[in-house]
């Protein structure tokens, strides 16, 4: 190679890596809108079943196919996860633990809603996939896990611990 194309490949690498620092600097800015968006998905979905409860345990009873639960007790269960988790996800207050909790409900509600409404099962994917990608990389840097867990982890683990484990994905 000659030395204009090497060059051009050292300012296009140059140009790569400063696009790739945009991007990496825009992260947790994306992490907290997929918290906020799928906080506010479920948190509305909570409210509606508390609206009117007699409707919520009957739907329960009658749509809603949860497997291994009483529909009473699934009923009250998916309607505290609903109201209790999306505050801890927006928060960012033991992240992974609501995203994983809201993972499960969201699954639940797939396999429970197949048959009464299979247009759903797009959204439910979307938001599954953000679940998801909440509960690999965490809630992000402007959480309040970010503060909380090396704190924690030196008062649990004492001075014997690995920090960067958590530093490379809050």
């Amino acid at each position: 190679m000659n030395t204009t194309s090497n060059s051009l490949i050292a300012k296009l690498w140059s140009l790569s890596e400063r696009g790739i620092a945009g991007l990496n600097a825009l992260q947790p800015l994306a992490q907290l809108l997929a918290r906020l968006y799928i906080a506010q998905v479920f948190f509305q979905s909570g409210l509606t079943k508390i609206h009117d409860f007699d409707t919520t345990i009957a739907l329960f009873m009658d749509e809603y196919h949860v497997p291994l639960l009483n529909p009473t007790v699934a009923a009250y269960m998916g309607t505290t996860a609903e109201l209790c988790l999306p505050v801890l996800l927006v928060l960012g207050l033991g992240g992974r633990f609501a995203a994983a909790g809201l993972f499960i409900l969201n699954a639940v509600a797939v396999l429970s809603l197949m048959d009464v409404a299979p247009a759903a099962f797009q959204q439910h994917m979307f938001w599954g996939s953000l679940l998801a990608a909440l509960l690999l990389w965490g809630p992000g840097k402007w959480s309040v896990d970010r503060f909380t867990t090396p704190w924690l982890r030196s008062r649990i683990c004492g001075g014997a611990h690995d920090t960067t484990a958590y530093s490379r994905t809050a």
